[in-house]
Order: C-alpha cells, then sequence, then structure tokens
C-alpha cells in the first residue's frame, strides 16, 4: 500500500478531539481511508452494513470497475483472457501472478491432471446422501470432508501445503462435481479421463456411461472452460470474504473451500443462474413468449413480488463484461446444437431483447448478466439446473484459494472480526421466577 500525501481529518461537533486518518492509494481505483487506529483513539467504530464502502484487505488479484464494466485478473483484462487462455493458465496466473510460458504450462497442467482422481472412499461418504439432495448440499459435505481424506496437507500456515491443497482442490472439483451429479441420477461414476482437457474430462465424467463414452464437442468444451474462466475470481464478493474470514481462525483450507462452497449456494450470490433459469420455467408455465408482455408488466409493478432474476449487477453499474462474452458463447452453442427452437432457450433470447431495448431497463442499467447466459449455455449442454451452483464452485475455487494464500501471507492479517451497533437492552438484573 501506498500512502497519500494527503490525510482525512475527523472531527466531532461534540468538542471532542479531531484525529487524522491516513488516506492509502491503490494502484488504480479508489482511494482508502485507514480507520484501524479509530477506536483506539476515539473509542467508536463505524457502521457499514453490507460493507459497501469498506475494505477489508489490500489485495493484487483481482480488479473490478463497476462503472466501466471492466474486469482484471492480475491487471489483464477478461476479455484477452477468455479468448486467448484455457482455464488451467488463468488458474495458474490467479496464483502465480503471472501467465505462465510453455514449460509452466505443461508441468502445471500435468500436476492437476494427475490428481483428478479422488479417494475411492469417498464414494462411501456419498452413499450416505439421499438421491434427491441438492448438489450443493451434497459438495459442501464432500469438500469439508476432504480435510479427513488428505489430511497431509491442512496446515494453512505451511506454504508446501497450502501449494499441495491448491492442486488437489482445483483437480478434483470435477470429480466431485460429476459424481454428485452421477449419484443424483443413480448412473455409475466416471473416473477422470488423463488425455483430456480439464472442460473435456468435466464432461465425459458428467455425460459418459460403462456401456457408451462419450466424445467431448470442441464447441460445448470451449464454452465449459469459457465459463469456469468467467467464474474464476470476482474481487471481495460475499463467498471469498467468507473464505478469507473462515481461513482466518486459521482452520484447514478444506475447512475455508467449504465455507466458500456454503455461502455460494445463496440465490443471491451464485444461485443466481438457477434462480434465472427458474423463472424462466416459471414464465414458460404461464405461457412462454407470448406471455412475456404480461410478465415484464409485472417486473415494472412495484407492488407484485415477480423478480427478474439473471438482470443487474451490484457492482457493475453499466454492462457485465462477462455477459457480453458469455452471450458470444450463449449464441455458438444454441446454433452448435440446432437448438434455437427450444421453447424455454427462445424465451430467453425474447427477454435479452426486451432488457436491452425497453427503456425501463436500460435506464436502469438491468442488462442481462452472466448469470443469465451462463444459465442458458448450460441447459442447452445438459447440465440440469440443480448443478448450476455446483459448477460454479467449481470455477470459483481457484480464486478462492488464491486470495486465502495472499490473506494468509500478509504480515498485517488477524482473525477477521466484524464489529456491531448494539440496540439491545442495557445491563438488568434477573428476577426470581415469581417477579417476572
Amino acid at each position: 500500500m501506498t500512502p497519500s500525501d494527503v490525510k482525512a481529518t475527523l472531527s466531532f461537533s461534540d468538542g471532542s478531539p479531531s484525529m487524522d486518518l491516513p488516506i492509502f492509494k491503490g494502484s488504480v481505483g479508489p482511494d482508502v481511508i485507514d480507520i484501524r487506529k479509530l477506536y483506539g483513539q476515539t473509542g467508536k467504530f463505524t457502521y457499514d452494513p453490507g460493507f459497501l464502502s469498506t475494505a477489508s484487505c489490500n489485495s493484487k488479484i483481482t480488479y473490478i470497475d463497476g462503472d466501466k464494466g471492466e474486469l482484471l485478473y492480475r491487471g489483464y483484462p477478461i476479455e484477452q483472457l477468455a479468448t486467448k487462455c484455457d482455464y488451467l493458465e488463468t488458474c495458474y496466473l490467479l496464483l502465480k501472478g503471472e501467465l505462465p510460458n510453455a514449460d509452466q504450462r505443461v508441468e502445471f497442467t500435468k500436476r492437476v491432471t494427475n490428481h483428478t482422481m479422488v479417494n475411492e472412499q469417498m464414494q462411501f461418504f456419498l452413499r450416505g446422501f439421499r438421491r434427491d439432495a441438492h448438489p450443493m448440499a451434497i459438495m459442501t459435505g464432500l469438500v469439508g470432508g476432504m480435510s479427513a481424506f488428505y489430511h497431509d496437507s491442512t496446515d494453512i500456515n505451511n506454504p508446501e501445503h497450502r501449494e499441495i491443497c491448491a492442486i488437489r482442490l482445483i483437480a478434483k472439483m470435477p470429480t466431485l462435481v460429476a459424481m454428485a451429479y452421477k449419484y443424483s441420477v443413480g448412473q455409475p461414476y466416471i473416473y477422470p479421463k488423463n488425455d483430456l482437457s480439464y472442460a473435456g474430462n468435466f464432461m465425459r465424467m458428467m455425460f459418459a456411461t460403462p456401456c457408451e463414452d462419450y466424445v467431448p464437442n470442441d464447441v460445448l468444451v470451449r464454452a465449459m472452460d469459457r465459463i469456469f474462466i468467467l467464474h474464476a475470481d470476482h474481487e471481495q464478493n460475499a463467498s471469498t470474504s467468507t473464505v478469507r474470514l473462515c481461513g482466518s481462525s486459521g482452520t484447514n483450507p478444506f475447512a475455508a473451500i467449504a465455507a466458500g462452497v456454503a455461502c455460494l449456494w445463496g440465490p443471491a450470490h451464485g444461485g443466481a443462474n438457477e434462480a434465472a433459469l427458474n423463472m424462466l420455467e416459471d414464465v414458460q408455465r404461464m405461457g412462454g413468449v407470448e406471455k412475456i408482455g404480461e410478465f415484464i408488466k409485472q417486473v415494472k409493478d412495484k407492488n407484485s413480488n415477480v423478480k427478474l432474476m439473471g438482470f443487474g449487477h451490484r457492482v457493475y453499474k453499466n454492462y457485465d463484461p462477462r455477459a457480453k462474452l458469455m452471450r458470444e458463447t450463449c449464441h455458438e452453442v444454441l446454433s452448435a446444437m440446432g437448438m434455437n427452437n427450444d421453447p424455454i432457450l427462445k424465451l430467453a433470447m425474447a427477454l435479452e431483447k426486451i432488457a436491452l431495448e425497453d427503456d425501463y431497463f436500460v435506464s436502469r442499467k438491468l442488462y442481462p448478466n452472466v448469470d443469465f447466459y451462463s444459465g442458458i449455455v448450460q441447459r442447452a449442454i445438459g447440465i440440469p439446473v440443480s448443478l448450476f451452483t455446483a459448477i460454479f464452485a467449481l470455477a470459483r475455487t481457484v480464486g478462492w484459494i488464491a486470495q486465502l494464500n495472499e490473506m494468509i501471507s500478509d504480515p498485517e492479517y488477524k482473525i477477521g472480526r466484524p464489529r456491531q451497533l448494539f440496540n439491545g437492552s442495557p445491563t438488568r438484573d434477573v428476577k426470581p421466577v415469581g417477579e417476572r
């Protein structure tokens, strides 16, 4: 962090002495006011529900400019990474800080590929779940349970353990997600195949059976790889902050990532693409494209409880840069699959057209976001809606690990301990039961 020559002065109208607060400048983005000494000098906290104006850490990993619609991984625009790199190169970048050269790319890919199998006992762990359990319930348990299977890499303060853990998590997450899917549909698990790409291997584990192998379609593999890249990290969002907070206690990396998986499950976060598809299916039941006008009318009505899912974003006040890339992939996949007449997908495209042209949506910046398009793509590929968030967790795992490693390596890091504004009862005495 670079201190600024300018300081912020905090003054009080009750005659309390004012205090100077240091200001730090980032390489890009807003300056931050350092309030670490505020409580010690004034006895006061700041109040910021949702942490909308609070920087909880300093980071070199991901930068978002919501007004410009810009997303950078280690300084590289997401548009360039999504078109010029694959997911494992992006993983290397997030973990190491630089893109790999040719030799590093081969070595990293080989390391990940050699760790794709999971302990055979994981199959018995899975049997404890009901067949109709939500995949995210299963994934929360499986990821947390990995610390019991791989306890030789659970020391969060040991850099070698963290590196082994990172490789294991990145390599095994596709296997675990595919196992959760196969379990839910009653099919045998498919073991990884090391001569396939990361995304191709995942899709084979999802869709192959012992009686019929699955030959990955290049268009679909590219689409899945792009989904992974676009979701790999997204700065200090709810699940990333959860991983950092959980890891700050010194818990093992598997437990911290499992906490991230649990947080991601929420419909306002990783469950948004699942919610968007469920919304489309609700409109389809209303009558489909012919009823879209009626649906839009309900969305605009403040008194209705109808919500538009998959549009707008809390951070991006412009078009989500990931959505532009996913839109291209979406139309490419629909064309390759010959699915332009699928009723749900036709409905999605009609809704997209309205959102991009209707002044109500344009003026409110309610553009289709990455969740809207990635949900459509995954549905077209044949992935069930309930699995969407698990695939998001798979992709985001590398970002969580990179953020966790950065926090542990920061000499200023401490266990997270947010403060509160207490407005409950002041001190009072317990009365005998007869007098209450």
